[in-house]
Parts: structure tokens; sequence; C-alpha cells
């Protein structure tokens, strides 16, 4: 069996996946696997990281807040008074959590919620070592 020649999906900007309803994302990906879940992980965590980068907020920050959602689980790390630091990030990071907190089921879904947002600090630390690399070479 041959098959057609795939052509690659067209990128997206950061500011398309910035535009991304994350909320609504966390609620369908952590409630249903399959696309939902592919698009959390793929688009989702991609357009997340480059809002969290546009705000400075460090990868640490968001690594930290995974293991308090696998911790003590995303109801109670969206009652954290500051999740994250800066109050722009803080709303918007509650949002998710809150959102997340709607979808997650137990254990499993607070396990889900901490790898996705382990996704999220994994690219926002890529974002910035490219960031570092590239004004590193520019400087040369």
């Amino acid at each position: 069996m041959t098959s057609a020649p795939q052509t690659p999906p067209p990128g997206r900007t950061d500011d398309e996946l910035a535009q991304s309803d994350i909320p609504a994302m966390l609620r369908y990906g952590l409630s249903f696997a399959g696309p939902h879940r592919t698009a959390l992980f793929g688009d989702g965590a991609v357009g997340a990281a480059v809002l969290l980068d546009r705000l400075g907020i460090q990868p640490r920050a968001v690594a930290f807040l995974a293991k308090v959602v696998r911790s003590g689980g995303v109801r109670y790390a969206a009652e954290l008074p500051e999740p994250v630091p800066g109050e722009e990030a803080v709303s918007m990071v509650r949002a998710w959590l809150e959102s997340a907190a709607t979808a997650a089921n137990g254990i499993d879904g607070d396990e889900e919620t901490a790898r996705w947002m382990e996704a999220v600090a994994e690219l926002l630390g890529l974002r910035h070592a490219h960031r570092a690399r590239a004004a590193g070479a520019s400087s040369s």
C-alpha cells in the first residue's frame, strides 16, 4: 500500500498560538483523550509558554507549580495566593488551574495537569535557551 505524500501542516505564529483558548483546551484535553489531548499538549502547551514568556515568567516557576499540582492537586494549586510571580500571570495561570480543576478527576487528572505544566515549563526553557543562543551569536 502506498500512501500519498503528506504535506506538513502550516506552522502557526507565536501570536496565533498565544490567542488559543487555553482554559477550554485544558477542559477538553483533560476530559478526552485523542485529538483534544494532543491539541492540549501541542498547541496548548506552546501557546501557554508563549504567554508566560511574554510576561517574563521563568521555567522554574512553572516546573515548581507542576510539583505543587502533583503533590496537592490542581484544586489546591488554584487556591494559592500567587501560583506564579506577577499579577497578570497570576490571573492567567489561576484561570488555567480553575479550568483544569473542573476536568481533572482525582489523582490521574492531577498527574495529567502536572505533566502538561511540565511540558509548558520545558517549552518555556527552550524559548529562553534559544533566545540566549541567538543573542550570543549576534554579539559575536
